[in-house]
């Protein structure tokens, strides 16, 4: 599997903060070079369901990234959500790929439209145009005939539909397992390499189980 180079990672307004971090985790353990965004609504979500308070300055989101997953110099950028003069504004110089892990319904619809009033939008719109890899996390239940009609417009305009939809055949035993499950299928898709949890029909006759990096 060849390993994406350049990665661009959304946080939007959806439930599934901790799909995200572990994602970024992840990406910057294989050594990926990352670009960070975040919605004010993700700011919102990290409160609700982490305890967590992200920070509103990009430089200050920054460095409280690498601390906290250990990056290298220069591996991890943080864009705020205006920064038109980003790399990942321009289909010039696009990331190798791009998830939106969670990806809100607004988000979903404003691409689906064509929207780019954002960051965020913005740089998924040129994944889209430049024909690279756009993952999106979406996660809402039950979905409406909107959502799913804005799903198939986007998987027809070449990005990859990912719900968080865990698999049970691996016996999970924690929360986190369940998470690195999806996880562990954004990064295949993405082209990184991982070892999130076993792979199907791998090992024959063993009963297959979840271990964490």
């Amino acid at each position: 599997m060849t390993k994406a180079k350049t990665v661009t990672v959304a946080f939007t307004g959806a439930s599934g903060l901790p799909y995200g971090l572990r994602l970024l985790e992840c990406l910057i353990a294989a050594r990926a070079r990352v670009f960070l965004l975040y919605s004010p609504a993700a700011q919102v979500v990290a409160r609700q369901e982490l305890e967590l308070t992200l920070p509103t300055q990009p430089a200050a989101a920054a460095a409280y990234f690498a601390e906290r997953y250990r990056a290298e110099p220069g591996q991890l950028t943080v864009f705020g959500r205006e920064d038109w003069m980003s790399p990942v504004a321009s289909g010039s110089n696009p990331p190798d790929a791009m998830a939106v892990c969670p990806c809100s319904m607004g988000t979903l619809g404003a691409l689906a439209a064509g929207m780019a009033d954002n960051l965020i939008e913005r740089a998924a719109d040129v994944m889209l145009k430049e024909r690279r890899t756009l993952v999106l996390v979406p996660r809402e239940t039950p979905l409406s005939a909107i959502h799913l009609e804005n799903m198939l417009k986007l998987s027809r305009a070449g990005a990859v539909i990912l719900p968080p939809s865990p698999g049970f055949y691996a016996h999970p035993r924690t929360i986190e397992d369940l998470v690195d499950f999806v996880v562990a299928r954004v990064l295949d898709q993405l082209g990184v390499e991982h070892a999130l949890g076993p792979r199907w029909g791998a090992a024959r006759g063993a009963t297959p189980r979840f271990e964490r990096a």
